[in-house]
Order: structure tokens, then sequence, then C-alpha cells
């Protein structure tokens, strides 16, 4: 009989124990956003999702009209996740709930946030810092920049044709 007692007592000790729920709460400004977390579709925002370990997680966050959002996320763990605490917090007759809040705000895209003229003037001065910043590499002695040499801004390049309909265009299939 005592051995039946201690079986019912284990059986409702096991039935009483509660656990930790871990659950992520994410959000994005503007709302609607579709996220991935660890390249697993997680949903639109705002959303929720369980997990099950405490780390850093890739997330990616799109939404059209934006710019998609590639970073990294941390769920860190409660003080009760650590040991020997975690192992009392998983036998407690109750239910830990441990919610992560993860909010990500979005860029508009380029395209839609800028004027054509801005797209260019902002490529011509990315191009334009990457070309000094090129120069400014010491090259080897006797060494040759690869590629045509860059032109001053303002001069027009050295095999520049006269405007179309003033000349007629040199053959190139005659002998001599």
């Amino acid at each position: 009989m005592p051995l039946l007692r201690l079986t019912a007592i284990a059986v409702l000790a096991a039935g009483l124990a509660g656990c930790v729920e871990r659950r992520l709460e994410i959000t994005s400004e503007p709302p609607g956003a579709l996220v991935y977390v660890n390249d697993q579709e997680v949903g639109r925002t705002p959303t929720e999702a369980s997990f099950l370990f405490h780390g850093v997680y890739d997330v990616r966050v799109e939404l059209e009209g934006y710019e998609p959002l590639r970073t990294t996320a941390e769920a860190e763990a409660p003080f009760y996740e650590y040991a020997p605490l975690d192992l009392a917090a998983e036998a407690l007759p109750t239910r830990i709930h441990n919610v992560q809040h993860w909010h990500f705000v979005l860029e508009p895209a380029l395209e839609l946030a800028q004027t054509k003229e801005e797209l260019e003037a902002g490529l011509l001065g990315r191009a334009a810092t990457m070309r000094d910043e090129l120069a400014a590499i010491p090259r080897p002695e006797g060494a040759k920049p690869a590629g045509p040499e860059p032109q001053d801004a303002e001069a027009p390049p050295a095999d520049a044709a006269a405007p179309a309909g003033d000349a007629e265009p040199a053959r190139t299939d005659d002998p001599g």
C-alpha cells in the first residue's frame, strides 16, 4: 500500500508541476511587416511566437515600400532561468511567463522617399568618395591603375563625339 500511495503522490506532483512559457512579442513601425526569425517566417507584426532557447537570433523584417531590415535581436534570460533556479522554476506548481518584446522601425524605401535627382546626386557622391578612397591606397612602384584614368567632371571625355547630325560618323572599313 505505501508503494501505491507514493506512486499517486508522484503522479499528482508531476501533474501540478508548472513550466516556463517563453514567448516573443514582435512589433514594428509601421505595423504589418513580415517577420522572419532565423529564416523561419513567424507572421506579420504585431505577432507572437514561442521560443525554446535564450540567445541571439537573426531577424529579417520586410514590408512593401520600406527598406528590408536585417538585424539581430537577443532573447535575454531572466534570473530564474540560470542554474540552479531554473530547476526550481520548472518544478513550481505554477506557470511562469517569460515574454520578450522586440520592436523594429522600418525606413521608407529610397525610391519612394527621394526624387530622381536626389538619388542620382547620392549615387555620384558615393562614387566620388569611393574613387578618392581608392586613389589614397598606395600602389607598388611602376603599377598602373586598373581601368581608365578618372576624368574631371567639368570636362567632356576625350573621345566625346560631336552632337548627332553635325558630322558623319568615321568609317572604319577603309583600308587606307
